[in-house]
């Protein structure tokens, strides 16, 4: 598959609020439901020469916590694994954001 970088993404906040609902309601009180990353590191995967997008891993880090790695992506679909890679994201819990659909169920 060839990827241009302008691959539709669009999610209505509906959408997403309704599936960010089904994940937290999968998970106990306290578990990580966010990961949050600085444009720094974003912009420096995507300023790599032939990078069109992202590729996000799951991985698990030596405590056995659910981890995001970020990796940039040619138009080949190939990961661009020898440039700039990004994790030690911050969480959520741990730092959130205040409440709103897509982390927060409004009470009736």
């Amino acid at each position: 598959m060839n990827f241009t970088g302008n691959e539709l993404h669009d999610i209505t906040l509906s959408e997403a609020s309704a599936m960010t609902k089904r994940f937290r309601d999968t998970v106990t009180s306290g578990q990580t439901i966010a990961h949050y990353f600085g444009a720094e590191a974003i912009n420096q995967i995507l300023d790599q020469t032939g990078a069109v997008g992202i590729r996000i891993y799951y991985g698990l880090n030596e405590n056995n916590q659910k981890q995001l790695i970020i990796t940039g992506v040619g138009s080949d679909g190939n990961d661009l694994y020898l440039g700039k890679l990004a994790e030690r994201s911050v969480t959520c819990p741990i730092d959130c954001s205040s409440a709103n659909p897509l982390n927060t169920t409004p009470t009736s």
